[in-house]
């Protein structure tokens, strides 16, 4: 062996150790984190690029199976809308929107149940049995999980100033959680994981969209999550100097709203964090998707990885 092979070898084991040692620090940091979440329940709202790019839903796919197999709990709640439009140009059904809200008839709720319940919930449910895990697909039709009711919206004619109620057709918001079909997954012997999507049933049985955020909320609500994580496309909420926002209280959610801090798809967001938690969530997290092992950054390292709602 020459003087440079016997250099690279060497380099090479030393290259190894060190990556080695860095592995087993990090497990070693994680200690106090992987105690604190140890057989809790942690829902995850999943969507947006994460959901979309192949190589990061493989990736969501066995960090949510290592959080299986780590004795925590996950419930995955995703959405769907891109999917959703997608499917509605495919089979040319026109929709109708008001105030920029799409209007959801008999026939879009019948693409709607059958994009979200079927391709969407399925391909999340491969790609997590594929990573070795064992998840179940669920709506909130399947024991009753999510009953919900006719979603209300209203706004302002801006001559008169007289509000008005928009009907938005089969657009919903829960009403109640029944976690029985989640609870015996969770204490099922076999390590499922449920997918759910968000699908509802009103009291007369006509189905509901209900917006993804929501719905995660509302499980997470339910079952007591020890955590709430919404997946979306930015790193968290900035402030006006564009600095992210490590933490956020409850408290000071109408202030950022009516200041302009958080605007657009970010205020339900936030609204619902703070919904879950007023409602015994331990901390919600709007956290960045598209950043890989998101889930494990935030759960187990010092600094997170997105805003904690609290």
């Amino acid at each position: 062996m020459t003087d440079a092979q016997t250099l690279a070898q060497t380099q090479a084991q030393t290259q190894a150790q060190t990556q080695a040692l860095l592995t087993a620090r990090t497990l070693s940091e994680a200690l106090p984190y992987l105690q604190r979440y140890d057989n809790q329940t942690i829902v995850i709202k999943y969507g947006g690029h994460a959901m979309v790019d192949p190589e990061l839903a493989k990736a969501f796919a066995r960090d949510v199976v290592l959080l299986k197999l780590l004795g925590i709990h996950p419930v995955v709640v995703h959405g769907g809308g891109p999917q959703i439009g997608a499917m509605l140009d495919k089979l040319a059904i026109k929709s109708e929107f008001k105030d920029g809200l799409r209007v959801t008839d008999d026939a879009t709720m019948e693409v709607v149940e059958m994009v979200l319940s079927g391709p969407i919930n399925k391909s999340i449910v491969r790609a997590i049995n594929a990573a070795g895990g064992k998840a179940v697909g669920l709506s909130g039709a399947d024991g009753n999980l999510i009953r919900a009711r006719k979603a209300t919206k209203t706004t302002k004619d801006p001559d008169s100033n007289i509000e008005r109620i928009v009907d938005l057709g089969y657009v919903g918001e829960p009403e109640h959680v029944d976690i029985a079909v989640l609870k015996a997954l969770r204490d099922a012997d076999d390590d499922l994981i449920p997918v759910v999507a968000p699908v509802g049933i009103g009291e007369d049985g006509a189905r509901y969209n209900i917006n993804a955020d929501t719905a995660a909320g509302a499980v997470a609500a339910a079952l007591g999550a020890s955590r709430l994580l919404l997946l979306t496309d930015v790193a968290g909420v900035f402030d006006k100097q564009k600095n992210l926002l490590r933490e956020i209280k409850v408290k000071d959610i109408p202030g950022l709203i009516a200041d302009g801090t958080a605007a657009g798809g970010m205020i339900p967001k936030l609204e619902t964090a703070a919904h879950s938690v007023i409602h015994g969530v331990g901390a919600a997290v709007i956290l960045d998707g598209r950043a890989p092992h998101a889930l494990l950054m935030e759960l187990f390292t010092e600094h997170g990885a997105g805003t904690l709602v609290s």
